[in-house]
């Protein structure tokens, strides 16, 4: 009788049991399905554009990882005057080369269009690796850490110049390229909001936990890379674009009407003070942190305000679509010089935190802004590569301004003097140009 009862009694434990684990899995679950609808919402799940918003979102929160590694071994491990020294080690060994390396990866890529799904899972997959190798040297700061760094960098970038391209292909109907963008840079900001904290947790177990993280985030981007759908590796009808001209018949940057070079050169203002505020504040503040708050305090407050600046700058260019990219370039151009005039003038941490959200608000938007011109000027035949040339320039910029920010003194109305003078050149050289083609048009180039 006991053994009959056995199975009675075990039905209402077996139901209580799912009932249960249910409870326990349904907070995970449903996040991630509320994950899935929001990034495949509006066709983005049909088209494959869901998918390269997911895995923008994983190397976001991979990089930042390795950057919270690199950042406590690198900066915040030492006194002032010795991080200033790493630091600009960590420049002269890992962006110098960068620099000479950046450029090749563009057309290195350009000459397999058809393995982009793959290219995409080895960078993902190199940076498992590195993660590894960086493991071992980031609690000592021995100097293989710097090639491992370097590696990183170059993989990181080869990812975003494959993304650039494989973005047009996965356009649902009705789509702008612009919002496309939006959406997937917004993906990764919010992935690096939450992978940020989540870095700096793991930090306090020890300075090699964040990139055990870093590596698990790269192993699920490998696997998701590879299910990308096939047409990402489709290059039917592409050809190359050049940022000279070579010839009336291969059309590049140059030759498709001032909107899109004054775009570039805007832009170009942009990402040297993202570089410059980036180096230069982290320095400063450390060294003399905002009043009533300590150093990692101050860059806290400031990196926060940068990024709802950057955040609120993408989402707004979802919405702006392609409307009067030009005007809205020399809008932003203009508005973060103001902002730098000020932070010079009535140097402060307000003024250098609204500097950090203007400057993030400012650059967003003007690189939806000159994703637009480019989808609107540049043949289709040559757009993809012309998006991967861009960005390979932007980069570098980004690495003029960085260099600048480690040189200069830490005197902080210096600094931001400096800053303004940055965007001003940025304004006298492209505002006037950009306002001309935004009230008379641009002409639409023909491929020959």
């Amino acid at each position: 009788m006991a053994a009959a009862e056995s199975p009675e009694g075990a039905g209402p434990l077996r139901r209580a049991g799912r009932r249960l684990g249910r409870a326990l899995h349904l907070p995970f679950t449903g996040t991630a399905r509320g994950i899935r609808k929001a990034t495949h919402a509006h066709g983005a799940g049909e088209s494959g554009l869901g998918k390269l918003i997911e895995l923008h979102a994983v190397n976001g929160a991979g990089d930042v990882m390795i950057t919270v590694a690199l950042a406590s071994t690198v900066f915040f491990s030492v006194p002032t005057d010795e991080a200033r020294g790493r630091v600009a080690l960590y420049l002269a060994i890992t962006m110098a080369p960068f620099t000479l390396l950046a450029p090749v990866i563009g057309p290195l890529l350009d000459r397999v269009p058809h393995g982009r799904r793959a290219a995409m899972a080895g960078a993902m997959l190199t940076r498992v690796l590195l993660a590894i190798a960086l493991s071992g040297a980031v609690a000592t700061g021995d100097l293989e850490l710097y090639p491992a760094a370097l590696g990183v960098l170059v993989a990181s970038k080869a990812y975003g110049v494959v993304r650039s391209a494989v973005v047009p292909r996965l356009l649902p109907p009705n789509f702008s390229l612009v919002k496309a963008n939006s959406r997937v840079t917004l993906a990764g900001l919010l992935a690096t909001g939450v992978a940020a904290p989540v870095g700096v947790g793991l930090q306090q177990i020890g300075p090699q936990w964040p990139l055990y993280g870093a590596c698990a985030l790269f192993i699920g981007g490998t696997l998701l890379a590879m299910s990308m759908p096939h047409k990402v590796d489709s290059a039917k009808g592409e050809r190359k674009a050049h940022m000279l001209t070579h010839g009336e018949r291969k059309p590049s940057l140059r030759t498709v009407g001032p909107s899109v070079l004054h775009g570039l050169q805007a832009n170009a203002a942009h990402r040297v003070l993202s570089g410059f505020l980036i180096f230069f504040l982290a320095f400063l503040l450390r060294e003399h942190p905002l009043s009533g708050q300590s150093a990692a305090v101050s860059l806290g407050i400031v990196g926060v305000a940068a990024g709802v600046g950057n955040a609120c700058g993408t989402a707004a260019g979802a919405l702006l679509r392609s409307r009067a990219p030009e005007a809205i370039v020399a809008t932003m151009l203009t508005l973060a010089l103001s902002a730098a005039a000020l932070a010079a003038v009535f140097f402060g941490g307000v003024a250098v935190a609204v500097l950090g959200a203007v400057a993030g608000l400012s650059q967003a938007l003007s690189k939806l802004s000159l994703d637009a011109m480019i989808q609107r000027d540049v043949p289709e035949v040559v757009r993809t590569s012309a998006f991967a040339r861009s960005e390979t320039l932007l980069q570098m910029a980004w690495v003029v301004g960085g260099a600048i920010g480690i040189a200069l003194p830490l005197n902080g109305s210096l600094g931001m003097s400096v800053a303004a003078a940055i965007l001003f050149l940025g304004v006298v050289v492209t505002v006037r140009g950009l306002l001309t083609a935004a009230r008379h048009g641009t002409p639409h180039p023909r491929v020959a």
